[in-house]
């Protein structure tokens, strides 16, 4: 019988409007995790429903209704949708699909349809370019789980943790240019943000900042800044555990303290736009740098479905695919 592959993104995942009721449910799955929460199951159920559930979704609710469009709803979920159809149009000839750890479409409902049609090879592209149990290893439980309630199992691959690859790093690098040559005025200092982590996960054996830090330096003997005007920072903390540092918020307050007036933020770790990058960092870290002196936040888009992205998606999927597609 002749082979049927079939390509599948996974990304986090969204609520499904931006209202109490919707983040409640979205909450609970996202920080019930125990790859998210590392801690004793009994103590954060405690924690989890009686403490933050009872007040952090209407708080996130806020929040999502200032990046919520009223034609395409959730940003992350709308550009997930247009990255699948770029590749879509790039393999014609596979099913190219996403699924969602949390929310939908669920990786499950995706996987039982691709299955369903006959789908015997999948080629799975977790949207973490930098390795975290956090993500990665969720989106794995998540995958392995789907298919635990299979009877017909496809062969897997999976593409590995992309974040010193060239294709990436030349993706990010041309995003981060074509932003700059639109600003009216260079920036004084540039920051790379990703999420953070805490402290005790990397101590637990977690290889995430070392990724980072790869990804760091392969990209800027791209971009070539100088010394002394960049920074690479950990954001959207949670919790009183200490995370990885230095933190860019306390980052972009310093550098306001010093008279810096304009900033430039890139956020590669992040493959699509999100709460995370258009609100944390395009509004809450912008007002706050405003507010410390600074003058201007420039956001850099993440890779969303920036060509250069999607061609980097597509030499990611060759690779992983060779002897399946053809």
């Amino acid at each position: 019988m002749p082979a049927n592959p079939a390509v599948l993104l996974i990304q986090l995942g969204t609520p499904d409007a931006p209202t109490p009721a919707a983040l409640k449910p979205y909450l609970r799955q996202f920080l019930g995790d125990p790859r998210v929460i590392e801690a004793p199951r009994w103590r954060w159920w405690f924690i989890l429903n009686f403490f933050i559930l009872p007040t952090r979704p209407a708080q996130s609710a806020a929040k999502y209704q200032r990046i919520w469009n009223q034609q395409t709803g959730s940003p992350l979920l709308h550009i997930t949708r247009l990255q699948t159809e770029a590749l879509q149009r790039l393999f014609p000839d596979i099913p190219v699909r996403f699924g969602m750890q949390i929310g939908n479409p669920p990786v499950a409902e995706v996987v039982r349809e691709l299955i369903d049609k006959g789908v015997d090879r999948l080629i799975v592209l977790p949207m973490y370019p930098q390795y975290s149990a956090t993500t990665t290893a969720s989106a794995f439980d998540v995958l392995f789980h789907a298919l635990m309630r299979e009877r017909r199992v496809p062969a897997l691959r999976i593409i590995p943790p992309y974040y010193s690859h060239p294709a990436y790093i030349d993706a990010v690098s041309a995003l981060i240019y074509d932003e700059l040559m639109k600003l009216p005025a260079e920036p004084e200092h540039y920051l790379l943000s990703f999420h953070g982590i805490p402290v005790k996960y990397v101590e637990r054996g977690d290889p995430y900042p070392e990724h980072v830090r790869e990804t760091t330096r392969l990209l800027l003997e791209k971009l070539q800044w100088p010394t002394g005007r960049w920074t690479q920072t950990f954001q959207s903390l949670f919790g009183r555990d200490l995370w990885l540092q230095p933190y860019t918020d306390d980052t972009l307050r310093s550098l306001a303290g010093k008279g810096i007036k304009r900033v430039f933020v890139a956020t590669p770790g992040f493959t699509t736009d999100c709460l995370e990058t258009i609100d944390e960092i395009g509004y809450e870290s912008r007002e706050m740098f405003r507010h410390a002196g600074g003058e201007t936040l420039q956001r850099c888009p993440c890779l969303n479905d920036h060509p250069a992205w999607i061609r980097a998606l597509q030499t990611l999927i060759l690779e992983e695919g060779k002897g399946w597609l053809s």
